[in-house]
């Protein structure tokens, strides 16, 4: 959370209470698209710390729960005399009424999906919005009235107060909006949060990615002060934009280590090594654990299992590792926001937990780190972004991402170093396979998966009964949600039948056409 002792990275900013909803995030990156620097804040950040900051205006995100809920996530009401606009979306729009005198009601009135928006009042949050749109409604309550208090300038057939603003004799600034502007899904949801930071608070737009960089390697020095920092390097994006901004704030203060865990693509390690030891000549030390990895998996087929399992032992590996690094006392991670948000470590603590990401809130204390995260508020694409302002090369900067689990949830099922042999050879072909096409940069993942199923084949004129192996492929921005790649026919074609007459043990090969959600990106 942000702090009045933190460095903002700029003159305009816009604090987002996060009240748990899972595309809270979404609302920030929009903001930030539209030039003016937005993060996600704790709900009991005080009315002091948010003037700290000096806030064009604030943003109250939807959420999970009730306004009567016990326990339901709530604000300091002092929140809305700060002088600044407030924009309560979904839940943020109902806490705002129930906190200054509203009613809220709950019962048959849930509305999810595509609904028609009305316009029947003037605002500036609708500038330039046809009278008549489509926005995404995702709730169970509602503002049943507006009474003295708010204005209604926006209705659907089911949700009479769809927007709301209050009225100008109670001297507050505050709109509500019952649906999400900041999912695709509302066509002109970004022109009404563009009409926001622009109309209601009359920001300029001038923050860059550059003033993050810069901001953030100004916090990376606050807090670390003299100390070593131990950066977990595994190759991908994520941990080698961490690696260049820390380099960047600290120097030689960074030491990298690199677990080896024998769950790694093919040439992996030696990729590593030649970057950021030859290259970036950055202190690296290599950790090399296979046969521990492997002894923890052995018998295991759950997934969370196998997460587990590697965390842990990820764990004592890189303590081990980190030892001989001395006056060692912080840990740089890559976390991510999706990361955050799918473990369920949203600000409110009220996100739904989707599946375990071994660099989020599992490390123990006795580890002996505090934690350095300076890309925890950032999505995947952003990132990059920060990643090219840093210097990185393309060829890192646009890698697709790995899981930290590495190739053992792409071998469902027992992981054994016979079937990790058979996937980073097909991995291989798929991956050399969309690069000739030119599609790598297309695409935001692809990878394949071996599958604990066996089928029938005929090869050379004989029966075989051999493994099958599933290629996925998609497309994302964020990685929240992510659509399958329609990769070329013939591609796929040239990639089938590279496996199965390259790699021994596979003699089927089909391809993934879920969409995240209903399925996720990985398949364990």
């Amino acid at each position: 959370m942000a702090s009045a002792l933190s460095p903002l990275p700029h003159d305009e900013v816009i604090p987002i209470l996060d009240f748990g909803g899972q595309t809270a995030q979404l609302i920030a990156r929009r903001v930030r698209e539209a030039g003016v620097f937005s993060w996600l804040v704790s709900p009991s950040i005080t009315p002091a710390e948010l003037l700290a900051m000096k806030p064009k205006g604030v943003i109250l995100s939807g959420g999970p729960a009730s306004v009567y809920e016990k326990g339901a996530p709530t604000c300091d009401p002092k929140i809305f005399d700060l002088g600044v606009p407030v924009l309560g979306i979904c839940y943020g729009m109902q806490l705002a009424a129930h906190l200054l005198g509203g009613k809220v009601i709950g019962e048959d009135h849930r509305e999810f999906g595509r609904a028609s928006l009305s316009l029947i009042g003037r605002s500036a949050l609708f500038q330039g919005v046809p009278d008549k749109t489509t926005v995404w409604m995702s709730h169970g309550d509602q503002v049943s009235t507006a009474g003295d208090l708010f204005e209604t300038i926006a209705s659907t057939s089911t949700c009479p107060n769809a927007a709301v603003v209050m009225r100008a004799s109670t001297g507050r600034q505050f709109l509500g909006v019952q649906f999400h502007p900041e999912v695709t899904h509302t066509p002109h949801g970004t022109d009404i949060l563009r009409n926001f930071v622009y109309e209601v608070c009359r920001c300029r737009g001038t923050w860059r990615m550059a003033d993050f960089a810069e901001a953030a390697a100004a916090r990376v020095r606050a807090q670390v002060g003299s100390a070593g920092v131990v950066c977990g390097l595994s190759g991908g994006v994520d941990s080698a934009v961490v690696a260049a901004l820390l380099s960047k704030a600290i120097g030689k203060q960074l030491h990298c280590v690199f677990v080896d865990t024998g769950l790694l693509r093919s040439g992996e390690r030696e990729m590593v090594e030649s970057t950021f030891r030859d290259h970036f000549k950055i202190d690296l030390r290599t950790a090399r654990a296979e046969a521990e990895f492997l002894a923890d998996l052995a018998g295991v087929t759950d997934p969370q299992v196998k997460r587990k399992r590697i965390g842990h032992r990820f764990i004592e590996v890189f303590k081990q590792a980190a030892k001989s690094i001395p006056n060692a006392k912080f840990l740089a991670q890559g976390t991510l926001y999706p990361d955050v948000i799918e473990s369920g470590h949203g600000h409110a603590g009220t996100a739904a937990g989707i599946k375990l990401h071994h660099n989020v809130g599992g490390l123990p204390a006795e580890l002996g780190f505090e934690l350095v995260e300076p890309l925890r508020e950032l999505f995947k694409d952003e990132v990059r972004k920060l990643g090219q302002v840093l210097g990185l090369p393309d060829h890192i900067v646009w890698r697709h991402p790995f899981p930290g689990p590495g190739l053992a949830v792409r071998v469902l099922g027992e992981v054994t170093r016979d079937k990790l042999d058979v996937l980073r050879e097909a991995d291989e072909i798929v991956l050399e396979e969309v690069v000739a096409a030119n599609l790598y940069r297309q695409t935001s993942q692809v990878f394949a998966v071996l599958l604990p199923v066996q089928s029938v084949g005929v090869m050379g004129d004989g029966r075989t009964y051999e493994s099958t192996v599933a290629v996925r492929a998609v497309e994302t921005q964020d990685f929240m949600s992510a659509d399958w790649s329609r990769l070329p026919h013939d591609l796929l074609a040239r990639i089938s039948s590279r496996i199965i007459n390259e790699v021994r043990g596979v003699n089927r090969v089909v391809y993934d056409i879920s969409s995240k959600p209903p399925a996720t990106i990985e398949w364990e």
